[in-house]
């Protein structure tokens, strides 16, 4: 059946060339890959001159899908595995960091344009930002603290997407898939010379292929900048974001391998769910004197949450708010040696409380909430102070050096269900960083570098069982050692990049679970994580009006536990839990000069334990994807954008997501799977008019 729907589909564009003859595409003539530049973090702006592994994902290939997830593409890029339980249960980990994490993605940290989506307690949530509202997606891989802070794995930053496009501009578009999957957008951007307006709305709904699995999410985003002139700009963003998601959870393996769309007995019967309202805002000056450039911008972020659950219902209240600045110029009038400094402040208020759920009382009705039976107040602050330095020794070397310190200090106080107060801080953290970089020719880098970093503990994992703080918790810290090459090869057509790692790292930190939603932590020893990654980029024509565009990533890694004793366990020797040992994303993208597309990607994902003994792996997995599109413009000012596509197509059955150390209570068995989604179809339909 699969593969009759496609052949539909292919016949349906065969036709629609007959009149889009007219309709002709640039990239066909420009076959060379362009040269691509990166945020105004960096003391570089272009990726070639970066001394690290940055995986880039520009706007095309983010809406190579189904415009509604961001997970695939985020796999493409070698060494980072975003495993996806389902559109709102997401968990992001970079060279094996944050793979043990029980739920969701921490030991990273994420920025949307100059506001940060890391909460004060180490949690980073990206899948909340519409795709369609992503220009570009900037994955930096390892520790390169001197200018992002407590990070280990790395960070990851959006960039915002704006009109391009001086005038006027309305845009909507449509997606429609398998299990009632509908996504409608609308939008409208402004351009002058002295200002910009974004606008644009989406909601985004699902049936959910699995019991208690439906989903729905909109929200409205505003985005722009004032008193725009060449030297200066007041940019601003607002997001608003509402989300409800209904819980299935994970299954245990008889129920992954037989009902797969199966919920979590008691979370189907509770009929959990996880809501929420979410607001980021921000305002970011930037200007130029002399040689010297700033940028400056503050923020405000708030959320409040609903999550009923079988074991309680908790809800949530968080505020987060700072500031950040930095400079950026040159010493010397030649431009050999330029530098960044910069300090940020970051303070998170948050506000919990749990009440007991009495769903089995609620003949069959769902979540009821009974009497309160804890409250507790966190606040986090840290600040950041960071460095970092370029100097052009030649025409072929050049030397960076980078320095960050981080005070880190929190506060805890439960009303509920005793009365307890305590603070505490952290050391000053000082990560150093320092990396060489050799350039063969103009369009070839080799480097090598030496970095630290630090991830500081979540709060929970912080407490003693009785709830008090644990002073003896140290944060994960860390030594990566890299050396890397970038080549653009046969007139910039091919673009190839390699970097091999190794980094130890100490202290690690371990959430042993204590109660239902209760983790405590330990460090417990340390981990090695080494290997290797590689992509290739190729764009050729095969003819006047075809194109092709083949590519490929791989990761080959060793992540071990180095030494870890656990529970009086000795683990030491073993493989890490939750990351592969190997990941391999390949594809082809064909392009026409009448505005037909077709793209074809691939994903191997090895097995991979998901328990400390190593008793348990889940098993490798391949799968592919497929999406036939036109792209045509009429009456000059209109362009669209059609397409539909296959997901999964040869239906393979595996876990998109585990739960690393699930618990058994009682006689269950323990509940280690999300099961991934099997063969769907989605359709896109987008307009847009230019003024």
């Amino acid at each position: 059946m699969a593969y009759r729907h496609f052949l539909l589909i292919v016949f349906f564009f065969a036709f629609a060339d007959n009149i889009s003859a007219q309709n002709k595409n640039d990239s066909i003539r420009e076959n060379r890959l362009d040269e691509v530049r990166i945020s105004s973090f960096h003391i570089n702006d272009s990726l070639l001159n970066a001394p690290a592994s940055i995986g880039i994902i520009p706007e095309k290939d983010l809406q190579r899908n189904d415009n509604a997830d961001i997970t695939p593409a985020v796999n493409r890029i070698s060494g980072v595995l975003m495993q996806s339980g389902s559109y709102n249960t997401n968990r992001i980990s970079i060279r094996g960091i944050g793979a043990r994490t029980p739920y969701g993605t921490n030991k990273i940290r994420a920025f949307y344009g100059n506001i940060p989506l890391t909460s004060g307690d180490s949690e980073t949530t990206i899948e909340d930002i519409d795709v369609e509202n992503i220009e570009q997606v900037e994955v930096i891989k390892g520790p390169l603290s001197s200018l992002y802070g407590a990070g280990l794995g790395g960070a990851i930053l959006i960039t915002p997407k704006t009109s391009g496009l001086f005038g006027d501009k309305a845009k909507i578009s449509s997606t429609f898939g398998s299990y009632n999957l509908q996504k409608n957008s609308i939008g409208y951007s402004h351009d002058q010379k002295s200002y910009t307006l974004n606008i644009s709305y989406h909601k985004l709904s699902s049936d959910g292929w699995r019991e208690n699995s439906a989903y729905n999410r909109e929200g409205v985003t505003l985005s722009g900048a004032l008193f725009r002139k060449e030297k200066s700009k007041l940019t601003y963003f607002g997001n608003y974001t509402y989300m409800k998601a209904f819980i299935a959870s994970s299954i245990d393996k008889n129920t992954f391998d037989n009902n797969p769309r199966g919920a979590a007995f008691t979370w189907k019967s509770a009929k959990g769910f996880e809501k929420y309202d979410s607001y980021l805002s921000g305002l970011a000056y930037e200007f130029e004197i002399s040689k010297i450039k700033n940028a400056t911008s503050i923020f405000v972020n708030h959320k409040e949450s609903d999550e009923p659950r079988p074991f309680d219902i908790l809800k949530q209240n968080t505020t987060a708010y700072g500031a950040r600045t930095q400079f950026s110029g040159y010493f010397d009038s030649k431009r050999k040696n330029s530098f960044i400094i910069g300090m940020e402040y970051f303070r998170d208020n948050y506000k919990g409380r749990n009440f007991e759920n009495l769903y089995e009382d609620n003949n069959g009705l769902g979540s009821l909430q009974g009497n309160q039976i804890a409250e507790a107040y966190q606040n986090r602050i840290f600040y950041n102070v960071f460095a970092q330095f370029r100097s052009l020794l030649s025409r072929q070397f050049e030397i960076q050096a980078g320095i960050n310190i981080n005070k880190t200090k929190f506060d805890l106080e439960n009303t509920l269900p005793a009365e307890t107060k305590q603070g505490y801080s952290y050391d000053a953290i000082v990560s150093p960083q320092l990396s060489l970089l050799y350039k063969p020719g103009n369009s070839q880098t080799i480097y090598a570098s030496v970095s630290r970093g630090f991830s500081t503990p979540a709060i929970e994992e912080t407490l003693n069982a009785d709830g008090t703080i644990n002073p003896d918790i140290k944060p994960e810290n860390g030594y990566n050692i890299e050396v890397g090459g970038k080549f653009y090869f046969l007139n910039k057509k091919l673009y190839t990049e390699i970097a091999l790692y190794r980094m130890a790292i100490n202290d690690l930190l371990v959430a042993q679970r204590v109660g239902d939603d209760q983790y405590i932590g330990v460090n417990a020893g340390k981990t090695l994580h080494q290997g290797v990654e590689f992509s290739v980029n190729y764009n050729a024509a095969i003819n006047h009006f075809l194109s092709i565009n083949p590519y490929l990533s791989a990761s080959i890694g060793d992540y071990t536990f180095k030494e870890f004793i656990n529970n009086d366990i000795d683990y030491s020797g073993n493989e890490l839990t939750g990351v592969p040992k190997n990941k391999v994303n390949a594809g082809l993208i064909f392009n026409t000069d009448f505005g037909a597309y077709l793209s074809a990607d691939f994903m191997f994902t090895d097995k991979m334990p998901i328990n400390d003994s190593n008793s348990v792996y889940n098993e490798s997995y391949r799968i592919w994807n497929a999406k036939l599109g036109w792209k045509f413009k009429f009456l000059k000012r209109f362009s669209s954008n059609i397409a539909a596509g296959i997901n999964n197509i040869f239906d393979e059955h595996y876990a998109s997501m585990v739960l690393v150390n699930a618990t058994a209570f009682g006689n269950a068995t323990p509940r280690f799977y999300y099961p991934g989604l099997p063969v769907n179809y989605y359709m896109n339909v987008a307009f847009a008019y230019a003024f």
